[in-house]
């Protein structure tokens, strides 16, 4: 099989820290490779090298003649007065493009929601990386190049990104922290560590089981990596039976190392702790009906959160996630009903903001004077030191400036000043956002010996099988369900059609039987429901109206965030807590707006 691209001997500095070192490495025909690696350690740089955005310092970077390489960068491309029209579907109306069916599939699945006759000045971060995504996907390449794509999309976009993917008969070459996207779609993991880069076999799984084994005839000797390792295998081989099928290497040696480790946690001895801790009644949900502007999120709903539960809630983009968290935490009231809180409980509650610090604070000594040891269930003792260590703050990083703190730093920090806390329940609201898989392990580490109630929100799919024990999906008709078989029932059901919360495009995705006899002219923007109608009219009003005002909103939401940054090395707290006050405000009121969009495109759609 022939190479697309070969690296040899390339090595590749930033001042004097050596990122790529005499590496050398080929993509195939056809091949389809994960990497992996701690944040700075250097996947982006091998990305630039690769497809010749940088130059190496030493070394050969040779490519096939004619190689169409797509790359999908961290930012994007877009030309800000274009509109999405053409920024994606290079101007093409309807009738050109919906009669490919892979290309209805990227349109209905990135760019829902998503006016194709707004510029792209106006677009929200996640909509311009949805709508760079999809302009990609619908161009033929040779060799496709992702960095990250799986931000800012949920579950159900995520599964269908990687049968999508898994489908092309392109190569691929994908940084991501996604361990499930990695194992659905990966046949190569290179993981890219101290200016080295290993080749694995498989997905993540076989990533995991190889380097295990690796460590194990090296007479590895760091305590704390394997340990790590162990239980990570050992979830695992304790996991959906898919996972350990799919390496296609030798694995009994691998598995030796875990025939006698125990689950990473003892649900048994955790929920005991929690018991003693918070007592029978933890969180209690009666009868709460929750409503954001016109749509109704909850109905009625009851819902009882006990000790030692740990539980994962999903649901699509606007399905009320966040607001149920917020609404556990007190943080917002309910319509109707109540939310009670057992007398012993202690709510830390993870935002998917990243509150202002005082920027000219020091990292080790705003941890040490939260608290000076911290001790898990099963006997470890943490200091200040030793715990931020373990979530990436070494050698310099332990000294640094908050104000210098880069966003991946800014929310390990913020993750790892909550535990310090001790709360005895626990509230994530996308906790994995800017952590690295290295750094994720710790997390899920820690967590495993942390008693308490914890309640997650996340699109990280194996995070969520990772650290909790049970699923839970808001369906949109306003109750909140269990689901015996987690992610995948929820894939099962939202395929299904049991329930229709996904906000539908304007520019609703033609079918093939809609096209016939219209070549060469417009396909409508959208399924009307009775032309001239008075509710017509006045949800086209209320879905132009709302549009404005997001754009505005958007723009807002800039210049904040502009202010905010410029005032991060100076010392004026008034005016940063009261930016943090306006975008949540903002923030707010895009959800009220988003729900009256859907109220009103409801109308057009029917």
């Amino acid at each position: 099989m022939s190479n697309l691209i070969n690296l040899e001997r390339v090595s590749k500095s930033y001042g004097i820290r050596p990122l790529l070192d005499d590496v050398s490495l080929g993509i195939a025909v056809g091949e389809r490779v994960g990497i992996v690696g701690r944040n700075g350690g250097g996947k982006t740089t091998l990305l630039e090298v690769m497809t010749g955005i940088e130059t190496p310092d030493t070394g050969r970077v040779s490519k096939t003649g004619s190689l169409d390489i797509g790359y999908l960068h961290q930012g994007d491309e877009l030309v800000e007065t274009d509109t999405v029209r053409d920024a994606v579907l290079r101007g093409k109306m309807e009738h050109e493009w919906a009669s490919d069916p892979a290309a209805r599939g990227v349109v209905r699945e990135l760019l829902t929601g998503i006016d194709l006759e707004r510029t792209v000045e106006g677009l929200s971060g996640g909509e311009r990386r949805r709508c760079a995504l999809a302009a990609l996907l619908l161009d033929a390449h040779d060799l496709i190049v992702l960095d990250e794509p799986t931000n800012h999309l949920d579950v159900e976009a995520v599964a269908w990104l990687a049968e999508h993917l898994v489908a092309l008969p392109s190569a691929l070459v994908v940084v991501t922290h996604d361990r499930w996207f990695l194992d659905a779609v990966c046949q190569t993991t290179w993981e890219v560590h101290d200016g080295k880069v290993d080749a694995y076999e498989g997905g993540y799984a076989a990533f995991v089981l190889a380097k295990a084994e690796r460590s194990r005839q090296a007479s590895a000797s760091e305590e704390r990596r394997q340990n790590l390792a162990r239980k990570e295998l050992a979830w695992l081989r304790r996991g959906a039976p898919a996972r350990t099928s799919k390496p296609k290497f030798r694995i009994e040696a691998a598995n030796a190392l875990i025939e006698d480790v125990p689950p990473p946690r003892d649900r048994l001895e955790l929920q005991s702790f929690a018991t003693q801790r918070l007592g029978k009644d933890v969180i209690d949900v009666e009868d709460v009906d929750l409503v954001r502007g016109e749509k109704i999120l909850l109905d009625q709903a009851t819902w009882r959160i006990g000790p030692g539960d740990r539980i994962g809630l999903v649901g699509v983009n606007g399905a009320g996630k966040t607001s149920m968290l917020r609404l556990i935490s007190h943080d917002l009231a309910p319509s109707a009903g109540k939310v009670k809180h057992g007398r012993t409980v202690a709510l830390a509650h993870l935002t998917q903001a990243v509150h202002p610090e005082d920027p000219n604070a020091r990292v080790l000594e705003t941890v040490d004077s939260i608290r000076r040891e911290i001790k898990t269930t099963d006997g470890q003792k943490f200091t200040p030191t030793s715990l931020l260590e373990r979530f990436g703050f070494t050698g310099d990083r332990l000294t640094a400036r908050l104000g210098d703190l880069s966003g991946g730093e800014r929310r390990r920090f913020q993750l790892l000043k909550l535990l310090l806390e001790e709360p005895n329940v626990l509230l994530l609201d996308e906790p994995t956002n800017d952590l690295d898989i290295e750094t994720l392990n710790v997390l899920e580490d820690f967590l495993d010996s942390w008693p308490g109630t914890l309640i997650v929100v996340s699109h990280d799919r194996y995070f969520l099988e990772r650290v909790t024990d049970s699923i839970w999906a808001l369906m949109g008709n306003g109750q909140i369900a269990m689901l015996p078989r987690g992610v995948d029932e929820y894939l099962e059901r939202r395929a299904a059609g049991v329930q229709e919360t996904r906000m539908v495009a304007k520019a609703a995705v033609p079918t093939p039987a809609t096209l016939a006899g219209a070549a060469g002219e417009s396909a409508p923007v959208s399924t009307k429901a009775k032309a001239g109608s008075a509710e017509e009219r006045n949800a086209k009003k209320a879905v132009s109206r709302v549009d404005k005002r997001m754009a505005k909103i958007t723009e807002l939401e800039a210049k904040l965030h502009a202010e905010l940054a410029a005032l991060a090395s100076g010392n004026d707290y008034d005016r940063m807590n009261a930016i943090t006050a306006e975008l949540s405000a903002l923030t707010a009121e895009k959800d009220e707006l988003e729900m009256e969009w859907l109220e009103a495109m409801e109308v057009l759609e029917g």
